[in-house]
């Protein structure tokens, strides 16, 4: 059988053929980066009019390059949460207009669900039941995953997500958007162990929730300092060095969190294996720190390559669960935009 995949959550358009053996056909991905460059972030008009435009040439090319054409498929999935409202808009109107076109089933995916399937994806073996970590830009999430189709939230941020506060560091310390890889290169000519700052919640070994947003007010006030307004130019005034040491100080913070939580919630559980995914798992640093944790702690350590983290409709393959249990949805599927904030249970 064959999946058409689509994934336009946030600003990736992009769209995969995929086997219900998880044989990847054909993968396409359309990135929205040097549209939102000059605003140090994404701009939800600007990404889902950029959507639009790409989404039916994406789809197309998948096919193309897949050999395969629309009526060859057996089922279209795609992306409807979490995820910017317009975003999610373009992709499941696409969606659903094939499916009626091609008298074709159609198939909901959960975006932050389908990172952790990337892991499934990249091992080519079970992964479950797992503790699942999703880390990018809008979310930092910890989920029980007893199986491709049982996820439970266990936790999550309560404020800024990871990757976003990658991004407004970054904006902080003068370097480009997308901040993720910015800081990571930034930092590797720095001294992790320069400035220590602040590791919220990370002491607290009843609550599985992340906070990064009192670490961004932190990186603040050194560059900027206290009880002044945010000037634009502040970073400035730092040498190559002092920025690097900043950025590896601030990297190692978010990482140190990261790595405290999962292994709380490896402890709480009983579970044996982690699973992360997300665009800041392909963080060097962080997945070097996530390989030394599993070594010296003894779990199961599942971690996507490259092209798996960052948003892509590969890992909408989670789909193939779906498909196989007969969890279908009707025209009337809508989207859930916004974060999902996992609350613990």
């Amino acid at each position: 059988m064959k999946l058409l995949t689509i994934e336009t959550t946030c600003d990736e358009t992009a769209a995969a053929v995929i086997t219900d053996e998880r044989e990847v056909l054909s993968s396409v991905v359309a990135s929205q980066d040097a549209l939102h460059q000059r605003f140090g972030g994404v701009v939800p008009e600007i990404a889902s009019r950029a959507h639009v435009e790409r989404i039916l040439p994406v789809i197309d090319e998948a096919l193309r390059k897949a050999n395969t054409s629309l009526s060859e498929l057996d089922a279209i999935a795609v992306a409807n949460t979490p995820g910017l409202a317009g975003s999610l808009l373009v992709g499941l109107s696409a969606a659903k207009a094939l499916c009626l076109a091609a008298d074709l089933p159609l198939l909901a995916v959960n975006h932050l669900q389908a990172h952790i399937y990337a892991c499934r994806l990249a091992s080519g073996r079970d992964v479950f039941p797992c503790i699942g970590l999703v880390v990018s830009g809008g979310h930092s999430n910890l989920y029980r995953c007893e199986a491709p189709t049982d996820f439970t939230p266990l936790g999550g941020t309560i404020d800024d997500a990871a990757g976003e506060a990658f991004d407004k560091v970054a904006s902080l310390l003068g370097l480009p958007y997308p901040g993720g890889p910015s800081i990571e290169r930034t930092a590797r000519s720095g001294n992790p162990s320069s400035h220590r700052f602040p590791r919220p919640l990370l002491d607290d070994s009843n609550r599985l929730e992340f906070s990064f947003s009192g670490l961004k007010t932190a990186v603040r006030y050194l560059v900027a300092g206290t009880g002044k307004p945010p000037e634009r130019n502040a970073a400035t005034a730092l040498n190559p060095q002092e920025l690097a040491d900043i950025a590896a100080s601030f990297q190692e913070a978010v990482i140190d969190c990261l790595i405290g939580k999962a292994e709380l919630a490896l402890a709480n559980t009983g579970f044996r294996t982690l699973c992360v995914g997300g665009g800041v798992a392909a963080n060097g640093r962080f997945r070097t720190r996530l390989e030394e944790s599993a070594a010296a702690n003894g779990y199961e350590l599942h971690v996507p390559p490259l092209s798996l983290c960052t948003d892509n409709a590969v890992m909408g393959a989670i789909a193939i669960e779906r498909l196989r249990a007969g969890l279908f949805e009707d025209l009337s599927l809508d989207i859930k935009p916004g974060p999902e904030r996992a609350v613990a249970q």
